[in-house]
């Protein structure tokens, strides 16, 4: 589907609807998020549709509601009622789990946007492998089980290590290495206790062998089918067997953007799973026989990997996003070049978090940023409870990834937690450095 370029100043009450940007009661969202909806405020006047009422959002926005973002029906119907006050000349939705709703009501509105079978097609995993398998695309072999008996059988056939994961969760939820018999029921108790806010897990799961080599993702985007990947980012990965991503790493200029055979699959895949217009956030695994796609999730990369883009590149993804949704044609042309990386740090235990300590960068230190992610009194648990368990985080440059990571290894003194352990007594006050 080709889009006509739409223009804020047709109609001075159009709005750009957005939906999801992550208020939370107990987790800060604002280092997470704010800069894409910055970003978005620079095209269009903005209304936005979360769970809860808006804090720091209300100053790029011109209105709001709280409703049930996870609900289409409830998204739809809100969406309407807003068209009927104002032009809606979009949707823009970077959360995993309200991605249905908003996709329903695109559709509902016809605005342009991803398709309710497109979104469907990237969240779910089988149906990810089945089209991309289809499409010629290297997938690992997989099948989907019920119980642990079948998971057993699945496992002996396609030979150990496998992986198990819900069909359709985000975040590395209920993602498990399994490397031999005696694991596996274990690991599929926890897989199938996983779950996301307003997202139905089917009750059959996957199992698939397990790809060797480094992970890595690319944001990228769509603009009339045509894909254009923005930037690469370096994951590192900890907690084995689960998949806990730790920190990630861009470079501008990583020699991965210009690999001609991964960009031909990327685009392939995206072709197969009917994705127009869009941000993307695909994660690829470099394996012994080749790239090998993991997943395309169908809106921007969590863990502030597009921010780590717009600050090594210069490309903001936030403009990006907001103009393939809206009919324009978006800018690539960044203008830096440098190598920008994140580590995030998370407790030694399972605690309630008492205070989070933050000291000054020394200037030189490379140290670009320090966040606190939650409040006093939050209680953080390490897998199989919780994948994202962390407390603060912080961005640092350097001129190469080496540098970058001795550079973010050193920032771990800077962070400092005092916390009680859950069902302990309270912990010594003392800086966690490294990956946690």
């Amino acid at each position: 589907m080709s889009t006509q370029p739409v223009s804020s100043e047709t109609d001075q009450d159009a709005v750009l609807l957005v939906i999801g940007i992550g208020s939370q009661k107990d987790r800060d969202s604002r280092p997470y998020r704010e800069y894409l909806l910055s970003a978005a405020a620079q095209r269009f006047k903005l209304w936005l549709f979360d769970s809860n009422e808006p804090t720091w959002q209300s100053e790029y926005v011109v209105g709001a509601n709280a409703l049930n973002c996870y609900d289409p029906e409830a998204v739809v119907a809100a969406a309407r009622r807003l068209a009927e006050q104002r032009p809606v000349i979009g949707m823009f939705c970077p959360d995993e789990g309200t991605l249905l709703a908003a996709s329903h009501a695109a559709a509902a509105l016809g605005v342009p946007g991803m398709s309710v079978d497109t979104v469907t097609a990237c969240r779910d995993k089988k149906t990810t492998r089945a089209l991309l398998t289809r499409a010629g695309i290297a997938q690992p072999r997989f099948t989907t089980v019920r119980s642990p008996g079948e998971a057993l059988r699945a496992a002996e056939d396609l030979e150990y290590p496998v992986v198990l994961k819900p069909r359709n969760l985000g975040s590395s939820l209920g993602v498990i290495k399994v490397s031999g018999p005696d694991e596996m029921a274990g690991a599929f108790g926890i897989t199938t206790a996983a779950a996301y806010p307003g997202v139905e897990v089917p009750d059959d799961y996957i199992v698939e062998q397990y790809l060797d080599g480094p992970e890595v993702s690319v944001d990228g985007a769509v603009f009339d089918g045509a894909y254009t990947p923005m930037f690469v980012g370096r994951k590192q990965v900890g907690g084995e067997p689960y998949f806990v991503e730790t920190g990630h790493t861009v470079t501008a200029g990583d020699p991965l953007l210009d690999d001609e055979a991964l960009i031909a699959m990327l685009q392939d895949a995206h072709t197969a799973l009917g994705i127009t217009h869009g941000t993307t956030h695909t994660e690829v695994k470099l394996t012994s026989r080749g790239p090998v796609i993991v997943e395309v999730n169908g809106r921007l990369g969590g863990d502030l990997i597009p921010y780590l883009g717009k600050l090594a590149t210069g490309i903001d993804p936030g403009l990006v996003a907001v103009d393939v949704v809206t009919g324009r044609r978006p800018e690539f042309t960044g203008g830096l070049s440098r190598t920008v990386g994140i580590r995030f740090f998370g407790p030694e235990e399972d605690c309630r978090v008492e205070r989070i300590t933050l000291a000054e960068p020394t200037p030189g230190d490379g140290v670009l940023q320090l966040a606190k992610v939650v409040s006093p009194g939050v209680e953080l648990y390490g897998p199989p409870k919780d994948y994202v368990a962390r407390y603060a985080f912080a961005v640092a440059e350097g001129a190469d990834q080496e540098e970058c990571d001795k550079r973010l290894d050193a920032a771990g003194a800077l962070v400092s937690l005092e916390s009680t352990p859950i069902g302990g007594t309270p912990a010594t006050s003392a800086p966690i450095g490294g990956t946690p």
